[in-house]
Protein backbone atom coordinates (compact mmCIF):
# COMPACT_ATOMS: atom_id res chain seq x y z
CA UNK A 1 0.00 0.00 0.00
CA UNK A 2 1.26 3.38 -1.15
CA UNK A 3 2.15 6.54 1.46
CA UNK A 4 -0.52 7.99 -0.26
CA UNK A 5 -3.31 5.94 0.15
CA UNK A 6 -1.96 4.53 3.89
CA UNK A 7 -2.44 8.50 4.86
CA UNK A 8 -6.00 8.84 2.94
CA UNK A 9 -7.32 5.53 5.07
CA UNK A 10 -6.43 7.83 7.87
CA UNK A 11 -9.03 9.03 10.33
CA UNK A 12 -9.56 12.95 9.79
CA UNK A 13 -8.91 14.92 13.22
CA UNK A 14 -10.99 17.21 13.79
CA UNK A 15 -10.11 20.96 15.40
CA UNK A 16 -11.65 21.72 19.23
CA UNK A 17 -14.19 24.31 17.26
CA UNK A 18 -15.15 21.87 14.35
CA UNK A 19 -16.08 19.21 17.56
CA UNK A 20 -20.20 20.05 18.21
CA UNK A 21 -19.81 18.88 21.46
CA UNK A 22 -16.97 20.98 22.84
CA UNK A 23 -18.50 24.37 25.00
CA UNK A 24 -17.74 27.56 23.50
CA UNK A 25 -17.06 30.62 25.65
CA UNK A 26 -16.65 34.13 24.58
CA UNK A 27 -13.17 35.61 24.43
CA UNK A 28 -14.15 39.09 25.32
CA UNK A 29 -12.67 39.35 28.70
CA UNK A 30 -12.93 42.45 29.38
CA UNK A 31 -17.05 42.22 29.46
CA UNK A 32 -16.44 39.32 31.81
CA UNK A 33 -14.95 41.98 34.46
CA UNK A 34 -18.01 44.53 33.19
CA UNK A 35 -20.55 41.82 33.82
CA UNK A 36 -19.11 41.14 37.51
CA UNK A 37 -18.62 44.29 38.65
CA UNK A 38 -22.04 45.89 37.04
CA UNK A 39 -23.81 42.43 39.06
CA UNK A 40 -21.84 43.48 42.49
CA UNK A 41 -22.91 46.89 42.51
CA UNK A 42 -26.71 45.73 41.94
CA UNK A 43 -26.53 43.35 44.52
CA UNK A 44 -24.59 45.84 47.19
CA UNK A 45 -27.54 48.24 45.66
CA UNK A 46 -30.12 45.12 47.34
CA UNK A 47 -28.10 44.92 50.43
CA UNK A 48 -28.84 41.32 50.54
CA UNK A 49 -27.62 37.76 48.20
CA UNK A 50 -30.68 35.75 48.40
CA UNK A 51 -30.93 32.15 46.30
CA UNK A 52 -32.52 34.37 43.36
CA UNK A 53 -29.86 36.86 43.10
CA UNK A 54 -27.61 33.51 42.80
CA UNK A 55 -29.47 32.00 39.85
CA UNK A 56 -29.80 35.79 38.71
CA UNK A 57 -26.11 36.08 38.39
CA UNK A 58 -25.84 32.01 36.28
CA UNK A 59 -29.06 33.98 34.37
CA UNK A 60 -26.52 36.48 33.44
CA UNK A 61 -23.54 34.12 32.89
CA UNK A 62 -25.47 32.08 30.34
CA UNK A 63 -27.23 34.99 28.50
CA UNK A 64 -23.78 36.24 27.87
CA UNK A 65 -22.07 33.15 26.51
CA UNK A 66 -25.40 32.78 24.30
CA UNK A 67 -24.75 35.83 22.13
CA UNK A 68 -21.27 34.61 21.13
CA UNK A 69 -21.96 31.34 19.29
CA UNK A 70 -25.07 32.92 17.81
CA UNK A 71 -23.36 36.19 16.54
CA UNK A 72 -20.52 33.66 15.03
CA UNK A 73 -23.28 32.11 13.42
CA UNK A 74 -24.27 35.42 12.11
CA UNK A 75 -20.64 36.05 11.00
CA UNK A 76 -20.96 32.52 8.73
CA UNK A 77 -24.08 34.28 6.83
CA UNK A 78 -25.32 31.36 4.69
CA UNK A 79 -22.62 28.38 6.45
CA UNK A 80 -24.79 26.74 9.26
CA UNK A 81 -22.14 25.57 12.13
CA UNK A 82 -23.85 23.07 14.09
CA UNK A 83 -21.37 23.70 16.80
CA UNK A 84 -22.67 27.40 17.20
CA UNK A 85 -26.34 26.67 17.09
CA UNK A 86 -25.81 23.38 19.39
CA UNK A 87 -24.38 25.75 22.37
CA UNK A 88 -26.23 28.83 21.52
CA UNK A 89 -29.43 27.00 21.82
CA UNK A 90 -27.88 25.24 25.68
CA UNK A 91 -27.38 28.66 26.96
CA UNK A 92 -30.19 30.16 25.70
CA UNK A 93 -32.41 27.66 27.14
CA UNK A 94 -30.66 27.88 30.25
CA UNK A 95 -30.92 31.80 30.73
CA UNK A 96 -34.59 31.60 29.37
CA UNK A 97 -35.53 29.10 32.19
CA UNK A 98 -34.14 30.60 34.87
CA UNK A 99 -35.66 33.98 33.64
CA UNK A 100 -38.52 32.60 33.35
CA UNK A 101 -38.57 31.69 37.00
CA UNK A 102 -37.68 35.28 38.67
CA UNK A 103 -40.31 36.55 36.19
CA UNK A 104 -42.81 34.60 38.81
CA UNK A 105 -41.04 36.15 41.56
CA UNK A 106 -40.50 39.41 40.31
CA UNK A 107 -42.77 40.48 37.44
CA UNK A 108 -40.71 44.09 37.11
CA UNK A 109 -37.91 42.13 35.65
CA UNK A 110 -39.63 42.04 32.24
CA UNK A 111 -38.27 45.53 31.45
CA UNK A 112 -34.71 44.17 31.93
CA UNK A 113 -35.64 41.13 29.48
CA UNK A 114 -36.81 43.73 27.31
CA UNK A 115 -33.92 45.92 27.21
CA UNK A 116 -31.63 42.77 26.53
CA UNK A 117 -33.45 41.78 23.93
CA UNK A 118 -33.25 45.61 22.52
CA UNK A 119 -29.50 45.52 22.78
CA UNK A 120 -29.02 41.82 21.07
CA UNK A 121 -31.08 42.65 18.63
CA UNK A 122 -29.26 45.10 17.40
CA UNK A 123 -26.24 44.03 17.90
CA UNK A 124 -26.98 41.19 15.32
CA UNK A 125 -27.93 43.66 13.15
CA UNK A 126 -24.78 45.29 13.18
CA UNK A 127 -23.02 42.31 13.19
CA UNK A 128 -24.49 41.75 9.83
CA UNK A 129 -23.84 44.79 8.22
CA UNK A 130 -20.05 44.52 9.75
CA UNK A 131 -20.51 47.14 11.86
CA UNK A 132 -20.10 45.81 15.30
CA UNK A 133 -17.10 48.01 15.99
CA UNK A 134 -18.98 51.01 15.59
CA UNK A 135 -18.79 53.51 18.89
CA UNK A 136 -23.07 53.56 18.63
CA UNK A 137 -22.69 49.30 19.59
CA UNK A 138 -20.16 49.12 21.44
CA UNK A 139 -22.31 51.44 23.77
CA UNK A 140 -25.25 49.42 23.16
CA UNK A 141 -23.50 46.30 24.72
CA UNK A 142 -21.89 48.10 27.41
CA UNK A 143 -25.38 49.26 28.75
CA UNK A 144 -26.69 45.82 27.87
CA UNK A 145 -23.90 43.99 30.37
CA UNK A 146 -24.56 46.65 32.85
CA UNK A 147 -27.98 46.01 32.94
CA UNK A 148 -26.49 43.12 34.68
CA UNK A 149 -27.02 46.04 38.09
CA UNK A 150 -30.82 46.31 37.99
CA UNK A 151 -30.92 42.52 37.01
CA UNK A 152 -29.50 41.81 40.09
CA UNK A 153 -31.45 44.12 42.55
CA UNK A 154 -34.62 43.32 41.20
CA UNK A 155 -34.01 40.05 41.76
CA UNK A 156 -33.39 39.96 44.88
CA UNK A 157 -35.88 42.75 46.52
CA UNK A 158 -38.36 42.56 43.36
CA UNK A 159 -38.81 46.23 43.96
CA UNK A 160 -37.76 49.15 41.46
CA UNK A 161 -35.87 52.90 42.61
CA UNK A 162 -34.90 55.59 40.43
CA UNK A 163 -31.01 54.48 42.68
CA UNK A 164 -30.95 51.53 40.12
CA UNK A 165 -31.78 53.20 37.24
CA UNK A 166 -28.81 55.74 38.84
CA UNK A 167 -26.95 52.62 39.23
CA UNK A 168 -27.27 51.27 35.32
CA UNK A 169 -26.63 54.53 33.98
CA UNK A 170 -22.99 54.78 36.45
CA UNK A 171 -21.84 51.77 34.89
CA UNK A 172 -22.90 52.37 31.49
CA UNK A 173 -21.24 55.60 31.12
CA UNK A 174 -18.18 54.19 33.33
CA UNK A 175 -17.54 51.53 31.26
CA UNK A 176 -18.08 52.94 27.68
CA UNK A 177 -15.44 55.23 28.46
CA UNK A 178 -13.11 52.55 28.00
CA UNK A 179 -14.76 52.39 24.71
CA UNK A 180 -13.39 56.15 23.55
CA UNK A 181 -9.71 55.60 24.99
CA UNK A 182 -9.23 52.38 23.01
CA UNK A 183 -10.46 54.41 20.01
CA UNK A 184 -7.57 57.41 20.64
CA UNK A 185 -5.41 54.27 20.87
CA UNK A 186 -5.92 52.23 17.76
CA UNK A 187 -6.31 55.71 15.14
CA UNK A 188 -4.31 56.39 12.52
CA UNK A 189 -5.12 59.85 13.14
CA UNK A 190 -5.53 60.05 16.95
CA UNK A 191 -7.40 62.82 18.50
CA UNK A 192 -7.85 63.35 22.23
CA UNK A 193 -11.20 65.63 21.48
CA UNK A 194 -13.82 62.53 21.53
CA UNK A 195 -12.89 61.32 24.71
CA UNK A 196 -12.88 64.36 26.65
CA UNK A 197 -16.29 65.34 24.87
CA UNK A 198 -17.28 62.25 26.05
CA UNK A 199 -16.54 62.56 29.90
CA UNK A 200 -17.65 65.71 29.84
CA UNK A 201 -20.86 64.63 28.37
CA UNK A 202 -20.93 62.12 30.92
CA UNK A 203 -19.74 63.76 34.40
CA UNK A 204 -22.58 66.41 33.75
CA UNK A 205 -25.07 63.18 33.64
CA UNK A 206 -23.19 62.40 36.80
CA UNK A 207 -23.91 65.09 38.38
CA UNK A 208 -27.15 65.22 37.77
CA UNK A 209 -27.82 61.77 39.21
CA UNK A 210 -26.52 63.63 41.89
CA UNK A 211 -28.59 66.59 41.55
CA UNK A 212 -31.83 64.85 41.54
CA UNK A 213 -30.87 62.68 44.55
CA UNK A 214 -30.54 59.26 42.36
CA UNK A 215 -27.54 58.94 43.39
CA UNK A 216 -25.26 60.07 46.48
CA UNK A 217 -22.00 61.72 46.58
CA UNK A 218 -20.03 58.93 47.96
CA UNK A 219 -21.26 56.50 44.97
CA UNK A 220 -21.10 59.42 42.04
CA UNK A 221 -17.08 59.61 43.49
CA UNK A 222 -16.57 56.21 41.89
CA UNK A 223 -17.07 57.97 38.14
CA UNK A 224 -13.78 59.69 39.27
CA UNK A 225 -11.54 57.04 38.12
CA UNK A 226 -12.60 56.97 34.81
CA UNK A 227 -11.03 60.63 34.84
CA UNK A 228 -8.32 59.74 35.96
CA UNK A 229 -7.98 56.81 33.24
CA UNK A 230 -8.35 60.20 31.09
CA UNK A 231 -5.75 61.70 33.02
CA UNK A 232 -3.25 59.19 31.99
CA UNK A 233 -3.92 59.25 28.26
CA UNK A 234 -4.05 62.86 28.04
CA UNK A 235 -0.84 63.05 30.19
CA UNK A 236 1.12 59.95 28.92
CA UNK A 237 -0.27 59.60 25.09
CA UNK A 238 2.69 57.96 23.77
CA UNK A 239 2.94 55.52 25.89
CA UNK A 240 -0.71 54.99 26.06
CA UNK A 241 -0.27 54.28 22.36
CA UNK A 242 2.71 51.82 22.44
CA UNK A 243 2.61 50.17 24.96
CA UNK A 244 1.57 46.85 24.72
CA UNK A 245 -2.19 45.39 25.41
CA UNK A 246 -1.28 43.61 28.40
CA UNK A 247 -0.79 46.96 30.47
CA UNK A 248 -3.92 48.36 29.12
CA UNK A 249 -5.92 44.99 29.86
CA UNK A 250 -4.21 45.55 33.40
CA UNK A 251 -5.25 48.60 33.75
CA UNK A 252 -8.89 48.67 32.64
CA UNK A 253 -9.01 45.62 35.29
CA UNK A 254 -7.61 47.13 38.06
CA UNK A 255 -9.89 50.43 37.09
CA UNK A 256 -12.84 48.48 36.99
CA UNK A 257 -12.01 46.62 40.20
CA UNK A 258 -11.51 50.01 42.06
CA UNK A 259 -14.52 51.43 40.44
CA UNK A 260 -16.78 48.45 41.58
CA UNK A 261 -14.40 48.61 45.48
CA UNK A 262 -16.30 52.58 45.75
CA UNK A 263 -19.77 52.26 44.55
CA UNK A 264 -20.16 48.85 46.33
CA UNK A 265 -18.99 50.24 49.57
CA UNK A 266 -20.76 53.48 48.94
CA UNK A 267 -24.16 51.12 48.79
CA UNK A 268 -23.81 49.04 51.45
CA UNK A 269 -25.24 49.43 54.80
CA UNK A 270 -22.47 51.15 57.52
CA UNK A 271 -22.88 47.52 59.86
CA UNK A 272 -24.19 44.21 57.59
CA UNK A 273 -26.82 42.03 58.96
CA UNK A 274 -25.14 38.77 60.86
Amino acid sequence: MSNSTASSAQPVRLSASQRWYNPTFSPEHGVYVVLCVSFLTGAAAAQDWTWATTLALICAFCGFQAEHPWILQIKQRKSLKVRFVVWGSLYSIAALSIAAWLFLKAPLLLWIYAGAIVALIVDAISVWHREQKSIFNEIVTFAAVCLSAPFAFIATTGTFSFTIVGLWLLNTLFFSSTIFNIKFRKSKTPSVVPSILYHAIATLIIVALWYFAWLTTFTVAAFGVALVKLAIVLTRQDWYRTTPIQSIAALETGASFLFSLIASLSLLPAHLPL
